[in-house]
């Protein structure tokens, strides 16, 4: 059984909303502003219940500090059809020889926008790979994702394994303008399709 994971399921909304878990926070091994240590010293010290660190294509924060006792996380660029997506990978091993293939190639992959925006991940094997890491994969705000029918996208995301979505997140910097969809309807498709919630701040500067 996957500590992490039970403990993501474990989750009420009152814990995201009240801030004491954030399940989206970028560090330096990404594009984020501060040091994967510093992110870990900030949330013992506001307290934090439970906080993962969630880089874009990479886990190497994760590899370098084994023993930083947070969930395990990695957010993927990756397209579906037409529609380019952000998936969250939690509690997957980091020394998976199956999930290589998946990480960034260099530290371009990692932060600039271009370079992510032209990944080529096949998300039906990456979401089997998460699987057989031991993790779960949860679409990243998906009310950024320019589907065309919310449900439908993330039913058919469902069918190719999708584990869970992130309900509980405040849409901060542009995408407080650019939303494809109402957020307030997520929350009524994870129960439709029974999927896990998370939620995150999508942390990308310097103090929490």
């Amino acid at each position: 059984m996957n500590n992490d994971i039970e403990l993501i399921k474990s989750f009420t909304k009152q814990d995201y909303e009240n801030g004491i878990v954030n399940l989206h926070i970028h560090s330096t091994f990404s594009d984020g502003k501060s040091t994967f240590e510093s992110i870990i010293q900030q949330a013992k010290t506001k307290g934090y219940k439970a906080f993962a660190i969630t880089d874009h294509n990479t886990v190497q924060g994760h590899i370098e500090n084994p023993d930083s006792g947070i969930i395990t996380g990695v957010e993927f660029d990756v397209w579906y059809k037409y529609i380019f997506l952000h998936l969250l990978a939690y509690g997957i091993d980091v020394n998976s020889v199956g999930m290589q293939k998946f990480y960034a190639k260099d530290k371009r992959g990692t932060e600039m926008d271009i370079v992510r925006f032209f990944a080529k991940r096949n998300i039906k094997d990456l979401i089997k790979e998460i699987h057989d890491a031991g993790g779960i994969a949860v679409l990243a705000h998906p009310a950024c994702c320019w589907a065309l029918n919310m449900e439908d996208f993330i039913k058919d995301l469902v069918e190719i394994g999708l584990d869970g979505i992130e309900v509980y997140y405040p849409y901060p910097r542009w995408r407080k303008y650019i939303k494809f969809s109402n957020p307030d309807i997520l929350d009524k498709i994870a129960d439709k399709y029974n999927l896990i919630k998370t939620g995150g701040t999508d942390f990308h500067g310097i103090e929490l």
